[in-house]
């Protein structure tokens, strides 16, 4: 049985071990422990099966400044399943769950660069159609998505979303 709960120390191993397996990389676990050293708001949820971590995902600050002002909403990124368990709904539990929590703590809104027949799926649409631009410009317009938790917060918020500069660190 999968349970989907917040990381913790004892889980770290296993974090890095599901990312370097699911990515074929370092890249995104060393991303994972950077911002998770440097990076306490963010939300960092584990898939558990039984005493072995399956899956992980990432939530992190985001901003988007429009004239005088702020909004900070969150960043998914990245969300990872070991081969073995991925097309079994794992992500889709972890997505689920992480987007409650936020929903629950009044975060407005949620970014994610990814798989434009994935995420919508959970309610998300091409940034684009809020006037949300991703820092990175190679990034093509379908994949950089949001989903926007209080629209009233999201009233009249357009422009660019910046990721916490360790994002550009790796």
């Amino acid at each position: 049985m999968i349970t989907i709960r917040a990381e913790h120390p004892p889980d770290f191993a296993g974090v890095r071990h599901v990312n370097e397996r699911a990515f074929g990389q370092p890249l995104e676990a060393n991303l994972v422990e950077k911002l998770r050293e440097r990076c306490p708001e963010a939300l960092s949820l584990v898939a558990d099966e039984g005493d072995s971590v399956v899956g992980h995902i990432l939530f992190t600050p985001v901003l988007v400044e429009h004239g005088t002002r702020r909004t900070v909403g969150m960043g998914l990124a990245p969300m990872a399943v070991v081969p073995e368990r991925q097309r079994q709904g794992i992500g889709s539990q972890l997505v689920r769950r992480g987007l409650e929590i936020l929903a629950e703590r009044e975060c407005p809104f949620v970014i994610v660069v990814g798989h434009p027949q994935y995420y919508p799926r959970f309610g998300f649409e091409p940034a684009s159609k809020y006037e949300l631009r991703c820092q990175w410009e190679s990034v093509p317009k379908e994949a950089f998505m949001a989903l926007i938790l209080d629209a009233t917060a999201m009233a009249g918020v357009s422009g660019v979303a910046t990721y916490r500069p360790e994002f550009s660190e790796v």
